[in-house]
């Protein structure tokens, strides 16, 4: 078997399995080369104490290479500060992730979703590897696709990466919360998360234009049609979706450690019983995201101290505000700091108990330049995004 038949073969397999609700995008997924934009990627060492990741550096044209790169996994390419393609044999990447090959099935979800109509202008917001300005310009002809990315080196391997199969959409390294380098697009599309939504999108976007993005630190993937009147509206998909943070520099701000040796086992100035079970945060996604909109940038931890099973939380943020809530027989929670984290969880579930609980993909999005909000079904709450 010759070695682009062995891909178009793998490519075709993936997209048979990703755009069955897509079939319009069967092609592209077939015919982009995925493995030219990933030659190497990192991958997560499992249990490893301080977050240290592999390089996978498959030989060109194995079946196992072709196998990883076309099966439906995202693929990340940069961890901390180093890129895949820089890293020596038997290197490790220590940190976040903070760019990667997003999982195809995800691309063609939110490109369906985003409902491009040929001579569309589309703005393609986190190059990453090129994967998704690929599959655009495959479907729409590289004249109306833009991409950009705060990285340069990831903006020209992209570029590079793409010509040498005939893709030549534009290309630019920005920072795409600033200024667009056009002043009107009809879909944007974004595979890094935002808060705020930039106001240059919105400005950008022509009156029916559709944006699809997600909210920074939750799964909530927006889908909004620009009005006439300059505010796009919209909803949040059933489907969850999480992305890195849009950031400006080569890393994300350092973890709140400093923070947390304060909070791991000090007594705080407030010291109570918690109000209610203290809730597991990692499984009641909703009132972490409720939690995050209300009380944006808290850092949340979590361990289960082996020796009695006991379950523990910390809540930290940037200004010295830290909470630890412990379960067991006799729970308990300390807070310290000029702030109350705790309270403020506690107010927000109770406030969302009031509510019924309802479901955030019932929430609507309001989306303009001079300020976007994401509003519960009553109106009750309103989060500015």
């Amino acid at each position: 078997m010759t070695e682009a038949l062995s891909w178009t073969e793998a490519a075709k397999a993936l997209a048979d399995k990703v755009t069955a609700d897509a079939p319009a995008w069967h092609d592209p997924v077939s015919n982009t080369p995925r493995h030219r934009l990933v030659p190497r990627w990192w991958q997560r060492i499992p249990d490893s104490p301080t977050q240290e990741w592999a390089l996978v550096d498959l030989p060109a044209h194995s079946s196992e290479r072709l196998h990883a790169v076309y099966t439906d996994e995202t693929l990340v390419t940069r961890v901390g500060p180093t890129h895949a393609d820089h890293a020596t044999p038997g290197e490790r990447g220590k940190g976040d992730p903070t760019s990667s090959s997003t999982l195809p099935g995800l691309i063609v979800s939110m490109a369906h979703r985003l409902d491009v109509q040929p001579g569309h202008k589309v703005l393609d917001v986190g190059t990453g590897s090129g994967y998704s300005a690929a599959l655009f310009s495959r479907r729409f002809g590289d004249e109306n696709v833009t991409s950009v990315d705060v990285d340069p080196y990831l903006v020209e391997a992209a570029r590079t990466r793409l010509a040498e199969f005939g893709r030549t959409p534009r290309m630019e390294a920005i920072d795409a919360t600033g200024e667009l380098p056009d002043a009107e697009y009809d879909r944007i599309m974004a595979t890094v998360s935002v808060r705020p939504v930039p106001a240059s999108w919105l400005r950008a976007l022509r009156p029916g234009g559709r944006l699809v993005t997600t909210i920074a630190h939750t799964a909530l993937l927006i889908t909004a049609d620009m009005g006439t009147d300059g505010i796009a509206r919209g909803t949040i998909q059933p489907d969850p979706a999480t992305f890195m943070e849009t950031r400006q520099e080569a890393d994300y701000p350092a973890k709140l450690n400093d923070v947390f040796v304060r909070a791991r086992e000090g007594d705080g100035e407030d010291v109570r019983p918690p109000d209610g079970p203290v809730p597991d945060l990692w499984q009641e996604w909703p009132l972490r995201w409720l939690y995050e909109l209300d009380t944006p940038g808290v850092e949340t931890r979590a361990a289960t101290y082996p020796d009695d099973g006991r379950r523990v939380v910390w809540l930290l943020a940037a200004d010295g505000a830290w909470a630890r809530a412990e379960d067991g027989t006799s729970p308990v929670v300390h807070q310290g700091g000029p702030r109350r984290l705790w309270d403020d969880l506690e107010r927000v579930r109770r406030k969302w108990e009031e509510k019924n609980r309802f479901s955030l993909h019932t929430m609507r999005a309001e989306l303009s330049p001079q300020g976007s909000h994401l509003l519960s079904p009553d109106d009750a709450w309103r989060f500015p995004i």
